[in-house]
C-alpha cells in the first residue's frame, strides 16, 4: 500500500479539496476561518498550503461566518456547502447559534472547531472548559445537540472514518444538516502515513429515494377520495428541484398550492395555482383554501406552527393529512398519512397514478381580493410628515425589484410582512425562518451572493437585528461582494413590542424608549455602515427610498439604505392565530382579556388525525 505522510490537518484539507458533486463543483466550496491558538498552527498551516484548491476566507465573527456558510448552502439548494474553522473555547462556542440555524433548517455546513489536547499534557490548556465529573468533556460537547453528526478527532487516523461519515450526512437528503468535527489541536499537527488511495477524487450523488409501493398506493387512494385537496409547499420542494414538477402536478389536477416560508418562490407568485402564503403570516386567500381542505398534502414541509396556525388552521371536519417528505420524522407528524419519498419522484408517480383526475379549483377571486389588499398596504403614501410603515417600505422595494432579485431576511417584522406581501419571482425568496435568527441577514446576503453571483440580493433588516451582527459588512467590502441592505429603523424591537401588547402586556423593554436608559439612543446607522466601507445612504421618505433603489448599480461592495419607520402598524389583512401562552393570572385587565381569547382559540386546535 502506497502511503503519504501528512499532518492530520493537511490530510483533512487535501481530502476536502477533491470531494465533488455531480456537476463538477467541490462540495465544500471553501473554508471560513478565524484563527486562534486552537487552530492557527495546524489547520492554519494546512489551509495556507492547500491554497486555491480549497480557498480560505476571513470573517469578523465566528457566528456570522457560519451564517454565511448556512445561507450559501440554502441558496445552492444543498448541492454545495462551506466549512468553518475556529479556535478552542469562545471561538468554538460562537458557532453554536449558527449550528442550530443549520440544524433546524436541515442545511449542510462543516464545522471544524479546535479542541483540547488529546494528550492532556498541558491540561488545562488556555480556554479549556473542565468538567469536574467527566474528563472526556470539552466545550465542543455543546455541539452535540445541534449537529446531525458529531465526532472528535483525537487521533490522525480518525479522519479515515470521520470524513466519509460527515459527507454521508451532509449529502443525504433525509439526514442533511450540520456536521461538527471537533479537532484536537495537538492532533492537527501530528503526522501519519495516510493511504494514497484515501485522496482519490470522489463524486457525491444526492439520492432521490423512491416511495414504498404500499405508501404510494395509500396516497393515491387518499387523493382519489378527496374533494378539496390543498398542497402545502415547503422547502423540500426547492431542495428536490421539484419546482417544475409541482407546477405541472397542480395544473394537471387543479390542486391549489399554498406556501410556507421555506417553500415561497417554488412557484412564482402569479402562477394561477399559487394561492399565496399560508398560516400565521399567510394570505387570506391561502388560509381560506387551507381551512376548507379535506386533504392537506404536505410537500417537503415540517409543519411548523406558523404554517399550521398552531394546528388550528385546517378546520374541515373531514380533514386528513398526507405528508410527503424524504425524512420519516416529518412525514409521520400529527398522525399524518406518510409517503416517504423525494418530492419530485413522488409528484411524478402520483401524476401517473391519478390518470388525469382533476379537482374543482378554488375561486380565483380569492387571489384577486388578496392582491388588492397587498396593493393597498404597500402603496406609496402621500407626501407628508408621517413615518412610513414597514409595508410601505416593502412596496417601494418591490417596485424597484428586478427579475433576478432575491429578497432575504431572517427575524423581526420582515419575515412576516415579506411572507404576506412580497410578490416573489420563481427562486426569488430566501428567508431564515426555521430558527428566525437575528443577525443572520447581512452575513446571509454574502452567502447568497457567493452561491448565486448573478442574483440581485436585497437584504431587509431592522435596526435591532442590524445591531446584533453587522461586522460582515466589512467582510463584504473586503471581498468585493455587492448587494443591497435596506435598514428599517423603528428604534427597537418593533415586532416583539407588538406581540407583547397583543398578549395584553404593557410596552416594556423592546423599543429603545421603553427600555432603561439615562441617555436616549441616537444611533447613526448611515455613518456606521459607511465607516466599514459600504456605500451608505439615508432615505428621507418612501419616494426617496425608491429613487435611491432605482439608482443603485452593480457595485463590488454593499449599498446600505437606511429609512426611519413607524414601529406600530402591521398588516391587519390575512394572518392567523398563533399560540403564544398568555399568563393565566394578572392584575392587568388587558392580560385577562388576552387570556380569555387565548383559551377560546385553543379549542380550535386539532393536534392529530
Amino acid at each position: 500500500m502506497t502511503t503519504i505522510r501528512l499532518t492530520a490537518a493537511q490530510a483533512m484539507m487535501r481530502w476536502l479539496s477533491v470531494q465533488t458533486t455531480e456537476d463538477g463543483h467541490r462540495f465544500i466550496e471553501g473554508v471560513w476561518a478565524i484563527f486562534g491558538h486552537g487552530n492557527v498552527a495546524g489547520i492554519g498551516e494546512a489551509l495556507h498550503g492547500i491554497g486555491a484548491a480549497l480557498p480560505t476566507w476571513r470573517g469578523h465573527n465566528e457566528q456570522t461566518m457560519a451564517h454565511t456558510a448556512v445561507a450559501f448552502a440554502k441558496a445552492a439548494k444543498r448541492r454545495r456547502a462551506m466549512a468553518v474553522t475556529t479556535s478552542i473555547g469562545p471561538g468554538a462556542l460562537n458557532l453554536i447559534t449558527a449550528a442550530a440555524v443549520a440544524h433546524v433548517n436541515r442545511l449542510p455546513v462543516l464545522l471544524l472547531p479546535g479542541d483540547v489536547f488529546a494528550s492532556r499534557a498541558p491540561d488545562p490548556v488556555l480556554q479549556q472548559v473542565e468538567d469536574f465529573g467527566d474528563g472526556t468533556v470539552s466545550a465542543n460537547d455543546c455541539f452535540r445537540a445541534v449537529s446531525r453528526y458529531f465526532d472528535r478527532i483525537s487521533r490522525p487516523e480518525h479522519l479515515l472514518t470521520a470524513l466519509p461519515r460527515a459527507f454521508r450526512v451532509m449529502t443525504d437528503p433525509a439526514d442533511c444538516g450540520p456536521v461538527t468535527l471537533a479537532f484536537c489541536q495537538d492532533v492537527q499537527a501530528e503526522a501519519w502515513d495516510y493511504p494514497e488511495s484515501f485522496f482519490a477524487p470522489k463524486v457525491w450523488r444526492i439520492r432521490r429515494p423512491e416511495p414504498d409501493a404500499g405508501e404510494l398506493a395509500a396516497a393515491v387512494a387518499a387523493l382519489k377520495a378527496a374533494k378539496a385537496p390543498v398542497i402545502v409547499a415547503g422547502g423540500g420542494v426547492i431542495y428536490s428541484g421539484a419546482e417544475a414538477a409541482l407546477a405541472s402536478f397542480a395544473e394537471a389536477h387543479g390542486i391549489p398550492v399554498v406556501e410556507t416560508q421555506g417553500g415561497k418562490s417554488a412557484l412564482a407568485h402569479d402562477h394561477p395555482m399559487n394561492f399565496g402564503p399560508v398560516g400565521v403570516t399567510g394570505a387570506a386567500s391561502a388560509n381560506a383554501v387551507a381551512e376548507a381542505a379535506d386533504l392537506v398534502i404536505g410537500l417537503g414541509t415540517r409543519f411548523q406552527d406558523f404554517t399550521t396556525g398552531s394546528w388550528a388552521l385546517f378546520r374541515n371536519p373531514a380533514r386528513r393529512i398526507l405528508s410527503i417528505n424524504v425524512q420519516p420524522h416529518d412525514s409521520f407528524k400529527h398522525g399524518a398519512q406518510s409517503l416517504v419519498s423525494d418530492v419530485k419522484v413522488a409528484l411524478e408517480k402520483l401524476t401517473a397514478a391519478l390518470a388525469g383526475q382533476r379537482f374543482a379549483a378554488p375561486d380565483p377571486g380569492l387571489k384577486a381580493a388578496w392582491a388588492a389588499e397587498v396593493a393597498k398596504v404597500t402603496a406609496a403614501p402621500e407626501p407628508g410628515n408621517a413615518l412610513p410603515t414597514d409595508m410601505q417600505v416593502i412596496g417601494a422595494v418591490q417596485r424597484c425589484a428586478r427579475p433576478e432579485t432575491v429578497i432575504m431576511g431572517a427575524a423581526g417584522t420582515m419575515p412576516g410582512e415579506l411572507h404576506k406581501l412580497w410578490n416573489a419571482a420563481a427562486g426569488g425568496y430566501h428567508m431564515e425562518y426555521g430558527f428566525s435568527c437575528m443577525g443572520y441577514e447581512i452575513a446571509g446576503a454574502i452567502g447568497i451572493k457567493m452561491a448565486r453571483p448573478e442574483a440581485d440580493v436585497i437584504c431587509m433588516v431592522g435596526d435591532g437585528s442590524y445591531m446584533m451582527a453587522n461586522s460582515e459588512l466589512a467582510t463584504a467590502v473586503m471581498m468585493g461582494i455587492g448587494f443591497t441592505v435596506v435598514v428599517t429603523d423603528n428604534r427597537g424591537y418593533g415586532c416583539i413590542n407588538r406581540l407583547q401588547q397583543a398578549t395584553g402586556g404593557a410596552p416594556f423593554n423592546n423599543l429603545l424608549d421603553d427600555s432603561y436608559h439615562v441617555t436616549p439612543s441616537a444611533i447613526d446607522f448611515v455613518a456606521h455602515a459607511g465607516s466599514m466601507g459600504a456605500e451608505s445612504l439615508k432615505a428621507n421618505d418612501i419616494h426617496d427610498l425608491e429613487a435611491k433603489l432605482q439608482a443603485r448599480h452593480e457595485a463590488r461592495c454593499p449599498t446600505v439604505i437606511v429609512i426611519d419607520t413607524d414601529p406600530m402598524p402591521s398588516t391587519e389583512a390575512g394572518g392567523y392565530w398563533w399560540e403564544v401562552a398568555v399568563p393565566a393570572v394578572s392584575v392587568r385587565p388587558e392580560v385577562r382579556a388576552a387570556r380569555a381569547n387565548y383559551e377560546e382559540w385553543t379549542k380550535n386546535q386539532r393536534l392529530a388525525d
